[in-house]
Parts: structure tokens; sequence; C-alpha cells
């Protein structure tokens, strides 16, 4: 028998397309080339399943388009490309990969957290300037990680990760809201106590969002969110692009109604808005929470088994619309 046709829409470790190989008849972008909605459409029409990114929109046009397609398999925990509804609509199943990447993720927030209240990247492009001639007693001074209170807003794997990394480690106060509240072993684990939103706003030195994005989560952190905010306080923002209005935190930022801010992703990335890289008080990377070595190459193999589960199974480690398999 033939074996089936998948694509790989971005380059990816080459040990795990010689895995693949083996199940699967390839197509893959090693070039990674940054393919429009047609061409990855037109690239998808004769496969029947895909290895996605993040990057990669699988709406109702792609699938309507693509009658073969049976499963996407994205190379990430979130999976806002996916009109998942679309998906299970038309009887294609879904992947992630959670849980391998959630202590990399929350370690980089921590580091990205640190950064952004003790200044580092600020100062840094200070010094590379060669406007650093003497020392003063104010010179850079941000605010204190131990002792101060952690705000973490959504708190899933990663937020848990980050809230036992800031209780445990630097004696943080750490409080939380989420969609529900944890139960009591883990709040005790976390060392973290339940408020609302309003309450996390206006107390939190820090505030972290590690939360999925939706359409009800679009914008949870806007104009009037910011304005709750203490203005020595930081913000940072792992989660997903869209959450924040970048717009308004950049305002908020240039009239220092909050102290400073880190943020890894962006509404409409790669692109930035322009107004966050005129302000001196934020850091920003380039979508790399997950970066180390040893995660991407998890990922990629989780991405990998739900394909080759699906294709000589009917199973998949991480479905996200399980409901598509009892169809078959």
């Amino acid at each position: 028998m033939s074996k089936p046709r998948i694509l790989i829409a971005r380059a990816v470790f080459p040990a795990v397309i010689e895995r693949l190989s083996q199940y699967f008849d390839i197509e893959s972008n090693q070039a990674d080339e940054t393919w429009s909605k047609a061409q990855l459409t037109e690239k998808l029409r004769d496969k029947a399943g895909a290895f996605t990114t993040g990057s990669d929109r699988i709406d109702a046009d792609v699938l309507a388009a693509c009658p073969q397609l049976k499963i996407c398999a994205n190379m990430a925990v979130g999976y806002n490309n996916f009109d998942l509804d679309a998906m299970t609509a038309r009887g294609v199943l879904g992947t992630n990969t959670p849980d391998v990447l959630t202590e990399t993720t929350a370690d980089f927030g921590f580091a990205l957290l640190m950064a952004t209240a003790r200044r580092i990247t600020e100062s840094e492009h200070y010094l590379r300037a060669g406007q650093w001639t003497k020392w003063s007693y104010d010179m850079f001074a941000g605010s204190d990680i131990h002792g101060a209170t952690l705000g973490i807003l959504g708190m899933g794997r990663i937020g848990q990760g980050i809230a036992r990394r800031g209780a445990h480690g630097f004696g943080m106060n750490v409080i939380y809201h989420n969609r529900s509240r944890l139960d009591a072993a883990t709040e005790a684990e976390c060392k973290a106590r339940y408020v609302d939103k309003d309450e996390l706003l206006k107390t939190a030195d820090h505030l972290v969002l590690v939360l999925p994005y939706s359409a009800a989560s679009h914008h949870a952190i806007g104009a009037a969110e910011l304005a709750q905010m203490k203005p020595t306080a930081t913000l940072v923002n792992i989660a997903r692009g869209g959450i924040v209005d970048d717009a308004a935190l950049a305002a908020a930022l240039r009239d220092k109604r909050i102290a400073a801010a880190g943020l890894d992703v962006f509404e409409g990335e790669p692109k930035v808005h322009p107004d966050l890289l005129t302000v001196p008080n934020v850091v920003l990377t380039p979508h790399i929470a997950s970066a180390s070595v040893p995660t991407r190459l998890a990922m990629a193999n989780l991405a990998a088994d739900n394909l080759i589960e699906f294709f000589t199974k009917n199973k998949a480690l991480t479905p996200l619309n399980p409901q598509v398999l009892t169809r078959a």
C-alpha cells in the first residue's frame, strides 16, 4: 500500500522528518518559506495530514478546498490558528503539544519578568551606546522580585510553574485569577491565592499573562485594565498576541502609567506595533518562550507521534477534538 501523504509546513529537525518518512510520503518546507493562505491551501489539496505550527491557519476555506485532509498536528500548545469548530464539522482531527514545554516556558516567563523588573534590556542599550560614564544611586533602579506580589492571569500548567518559581524560589506573594478556581491541593502547592480580576490588577506588583487566546480573551488587558494597575507595576505576556491591546500598552508605557512590560507575543506577529519599538521601558522577544533545543525537539516529536498514532491506530496522544476519532 502507498503511504499517506503529509505536508510539513515549516522547517523542522531533520531527525523528525526521517522518523516521519518511515510512515508517510512527505512534502516538507525545509527552506522555511512563508506561504500565503492560497499557497498553503494548494500544498494541502492532495494531503491526508499536516504538521503545522502556530503560523499556519487552518480554517473553513482551507478545509473546503482540501477534502482529503484528516489531521493537523500543531507543533505548539496553543491552537488559535485552528478553526476547531470547522475542523470538527469536517471530521478533521486537531492535535497540539501540551506538557512537554511547560517547565521551559515557565523558566522563560520568569526570566522575562526579571529582565523587565530590573530594566536589563534598557540598561544594556545604554551601556552599548557608550552612555555609561559614571555610577549614580538611581541608575536604572527597578523593582524587586523577592517578596513582591506576583499576579498570574491564567493558571494552567505554565501559570502554575511560574507560581511555584515565584513562591518557592523568591518568597513572592502569589495571587491568581482563572476561569475556574484551582483545587485546594494545587493552590497549596503553588502557595497561590485566588482573587477576582479587579483585585489581581490593582494588587499585583508583577502581572504575568498565561491565558489561552479566544474571542473572550481578546484584549483582556486594554486601556481600562492598565489604568487599574499600579504605576510601579510590570506586565509580562507569554500567552498569545491579541490578549493585550498593544497600542494601549505602548501608550501606558510612554506615559509611565505602568513601570515596564516584557512581551514575547504580539498582535499580528511577526509584525510588532511600531509604538512598542519607540518606548524604552519594554523588553521584546520574538516568541521564543519554549525555545530550548530539548523542548523544541520534544514538541516536534509529539506532533510527529500524533500523526503516526492517527494513521496507524486511529488514535492521538493529545487530541483537541477527540470526538472526531469516534466517528471513524
